[in-house]
């Protein structure tokens, strides 16, 4: 009888202790930290970093890496060197999928617009070119055209009509007799130092310093402006993860609009929840 209370005793003290395990064992799994790449280009790096700090607080480590080439973040993703980037519009995506034929990856969530600008040391505005002045425009296929489209908005130039993505070739009228260098995106403001105006991405601009109300011309903002929205990209196949969900719902608060209103010095429009 003895020996029966003994045993009866033992496993009363055994239970307990297996059952706190458990409750350790289920406490460790849920703080254990999910690390997530999130390719980012230029300054944007900054608006992302506040994001981080605060999906630390669900074990997320958004771990960024910074790019300054536009062409190679969604191979990058496609790879796997990446899980999500942040670097590019609508267009450029939409772009980029037929140019590669590959239509792996997903948008998950928008983020701002950001206009382009003309900038220029030598003018103040853009009726002050002369005949044969050059003028510097990004080399990829989506920013030369969106460039193109605001100098043809601005009423230097005409453009072929049935090209969505012109290039230097589609020009149909430039009374001004105008050449237009294409340089990589991200050395467009190095350019003015050697032509006349360069049109300058918003982000490349930030980087170079250049201050938004020195622009000699500001591309409109409109309804016609949606394929120029940024977006957050995944791989199709992982889109609807829920860590990537955390993250695009941390990125799209109140706080990141300030942030992105501080970092570009209100030059840029948060577009998630914004009707144009």
């Amino acid at each position: 009888m003895k020996k029966k209370l003994i045993s009866l005793a033992t496993a009363a003290l055994i239970i307990p202790l297996t059952l706190a395990a458990c409750g350790n064992s289920s406490k460790s799994s849920e703080s254990k930290e999910t690390t997530v790449k999130l390719g980012v280009i230029g300054s944007d790096a900054d608006v992302w970093k506040p994001v981080a700090q605060r999906l630390k607080k669900q074990n997320i480590n958004l771990k960024l890496v910074q790019f300054t080439d536009y062409n190679k973040v969604n191979q990058a993703v496609v790879d796997g060197d990446l899980d999500l980037n942040a670097i590019q519009h609508y267009d450029f995506f939409n772009t980029w999928e037929k140019e590669n034929k590959d239509n792996s990856l997903a948008v998950i969530g928008r983020t701002y617009i950001g206009p382009l600008r003309v900038y220029s040391n030598k003018i103040k505005k853009l009726s002050q070119l002369k005949n044969g002045a050059n003028i510097a425009v990004p080399n990829d296929t989506t920013n030369e055209g969106r460039a193109l489209i605001l100098l043809q908005t601005a009423g230097i130039i005409k453009l072929d009509k049935s090209k969505s993505s012109p290039t230097t070739r589609d020009i149909t009228s430039n009374p001004k007799h105008l050449k237009f260098t294409t340089v990589d995106a991200s050395q467009t403001a190095r350019s003015l130092s050697s032509t006349d105006a360069s049109v300058v991405n918003n982000d490349m601009a930030l980087n170079a310093k250049l201050n938004p109300d020195d622009a000699i011309y500001v591309e409109k903002i409109n309804a016609a402006s949606k394929p120029w929205i940024n977006i957050i990209v995944a791989k199709k196949s992982e889109k609807n993860k829920a860590v990537y969900k955390k993250i695009v719902k941390a990125y799209q608060t109140s706080a990141t609009k300030k942030q992105i209103k501080k970092v570009y010095d209100g030059s840029t429009i948060a577009a998630w929840d914004t009707k144009f």
